[in-house]
């Protein structure tokens, strides 16, 4: 299990608005906002995703190969995430629709501003 994940920004206030939008799809919403960092979780828990300025100062950069996947609660919100990515500053990396990873695995890829790559994902019977 994991305590928290971290995803570096280069321009907060577009990760601000690229967020906000995207990750209330899949039930998080912003519990922090400051000029260094972001952070994200479930209304009145803890945050669990921080979107950050690096400490080092030096830019934000994301990693190849590196992705994180968001668990969404039908695949009308997966639908809802990649739409709202795609109105908010994001870049499609994947379209909604089933993979061959499962014959229920209905998901989107795209990456932030910064260039992260994200997931919403939905494997379940409909």
């Amino acid at each position: 299990m994991f305590s928290y994940l971290t995803l570096g920004a280069h321009d907060l206030a577009a990760s601000h608005a690229f967020y906000d939008p995207v990750l209330k799809t899949v039930g998080l919403e912003r519990l922090k906002f400051d000029q260094r960092e972001l952070g994200y979780g479930p209304p009145g828990g803890a945050v669990w995703l921080w979107v950050v300025k690096p400490e080092n100062l030096r830019p934000a950069s994301y990693g190849n190969g590196t992705m994180l996947a968001l668990a969404a609660p039908g695949r009308a919100a997966v639908d809802a995430f990649h739409a709202a990515a795609m109105a908010n500053g994001g870049y499609d990396e994947g379209q909604p629709g089933l993979r061959d990873y499962s014959p229920t695995w209905y998901a989107c890829y795209v990456r932030d501003p910064a260039g992260n790559k994200l997931s919403a994902v939905y494997n379940k019977p409909v």
